[in-house]
């Protein structure tokens, strides 16, 4: 395996970091103004989008990417790095038209949608002028495991009906929001795997309604994270993304490179705080000396340096899978990834936290938004646990398939033979 960058990509690199340093970063704090008070889409963030696509740093997450489309082909590998600089800020991702959910959004339409729903629906998506999102999970079912969902999408003639409910949707409060992909049953007695559809629904369709927009840890988020109630919202048949039944392969699809580009995002906003700890630490004193004079704020610096390129090599590896041979192939590596490394950033922000004191606690820096994102990232797409199961049971079953030779290095001893031998020795 072979993790260096190609010079495209450190062209690449160079020029995303150039823009971040000389665009983004310098506006953060006048977003966070205009966020805090409750405005969707930022003052200048259409003018940023607009230079980002001019300078050609547009779509750079599609690896299938057709001549003529917007935007930068390049594979899972390639794009990784870019997503860790870009993902320093929680909400400069949106700038280069690479943020989720849109991001898998547009990796399904592409893959599987009709003409007329990539000409409706991929287009603008590609064009930065609309947004999307994606509505899966419920409130009433476990749905870390997808073949849970409860939501009905019924034939009626030509239309689809949709009852349900789903919750922690994000991106549905924005009024650039324009369509969501809806995972349903569409046949309640077919194989489990073979129950769930997906479907495209305008966000302004009759018996679609955003209840609410759910604080994560009692913070209310730019991006949103919405209930959505479907009460016999009807939309027509050709609205049905691929066929009947495969909605639960495309989201296993869909999740694999999501995931890299979550987990590289988490890996840039690591970083970020790794820097913000040490510069801090520079600057301020106590009990007459700099924090970096002492060991204990070493400790915490090294230790996070450790764990953000262990990290970093570890997504690494699962981007270069994906990429070889294919997301499933990759799952262990994705279930890894995704347990490692939203500790390793909750982790890493806590200790800047602690280094900067109370103003870790403030929204005088981007740390209390990083620890929030990274704790809320242990239970999105799925909790720490249900992937901890996953991985132990791909390692159980490669030993139990005789993967593991375990004769080379260990023979279990013959017990019955042991009470011979024992037998053998006592002296009546």
């Amino acid at each position: 395996m072979d993790f260096s960058y190609s010079d495209k990509v450190n062209e690449l690199r160079r020029r995303v970091s150039d823009f971040m340093d000389d665009y983004v970063i310098p506006r953060h704090r006048r977003f966070v103004e205009e966020a805090h008070q409750g405005t969707y889409t930022v003052s200048f963030l259409n003018d940023l989008k607009a230079l980002a696509r001019e300078e050609g740093l547009w779509n750079l997450f599609l690896p299938h990417l057709k001549e003529g489309e917007p935007g930068t082909r390049l594979s899972t590998i390639e794009y990784a790095p870019l997503a860790e600089i870009m993902g320093q800020l929680p909400w400069a991702s949106e700038v280069f038209n690479c943020s989720a959910p849109d991001t898998g959004n547009m990796e399904l339409i592409h893959m599987f949608g009709t003409p007329e729903q990539k000409k409706r629906w991929l287009e603008p998506l590609l064009n930065g002028d609309i947004r999307s999102c994606f509505a899966m999970t419920e409130p009433d079912v476990a749905s870390s495991d997808a073949t849970n969902v409860t939501t009905v999408i019924k034939r009626d003639g030509d239309d689809y009906v949709i009852n349900g409910r789903k919750w922690f949707i994000t991106g549905a409060a924005s009024p650039n929001c324009k369509v969501a992909i809806v995972m349903g049953k569409t046949d309640l007695n077919a194989d489990i795997h073979r129950q769930q559809s997906m479907i495209l629904v305008p966000m302004d369709t009759p018996g679609m309604n955003v209840v609410r927009n759910i604080s994560v840890m009692n913070h209310l988020s730019y991006e949103s994270h919405c209930e959505i109630v479907f009460k016999d919202c009807r939309v027509p048949a050709s609205a049905l993304l691929g066929g009947e039944g495969e909605g639960f392969a495309m989201a296993q699809a869909r999740l694999g490179p999501g995931r890299i580009h979550h987990c590289m995002r988490s890996i840039g906003q690591a970083e970020l705080a790794l820097k913000l700890m040490v510069e801090r630490s520079l600057e301020r004193k106590t009990f007459g000396k700099y924090l970096h004079e002492q060991g204990v704020v070493q400790e915490m610096i090294a230790k996070s340096r450790c764990e953000i390129e262990q990290a970093r090599l570890l997504v690494l590896k699962a981007a270069w899978m994906i990429d070889n041979v294919g997301a499933k192939g990759a799952r262990d590596e994705i279930a890894m990834i995704k347990v490692v490394i939203p500790q390793m950033q909750l982790a890493v922000t806590d200790r800047a936290m602690q280094v900067f004191g109370a103003m870790g606690l403030s929204p005088d820096t981007p740390l209390p938004d990083l620890w929030t994102m990274s704790r809320a990232l242990r239970i999105a797409d799925g909790p720490d646990e249900v992937h901890l199961r996953a991985i132990a049971k791909g390692q159980i079953k490669a030993a139990q398939k005789g993967a593991h030779d375990s004769g080379k290095f260990f023979t279990p001893p013959d017990r019955a033979s042991e009470r011979s031998i024992r037998a053998d020795q006592i002296d009546f």
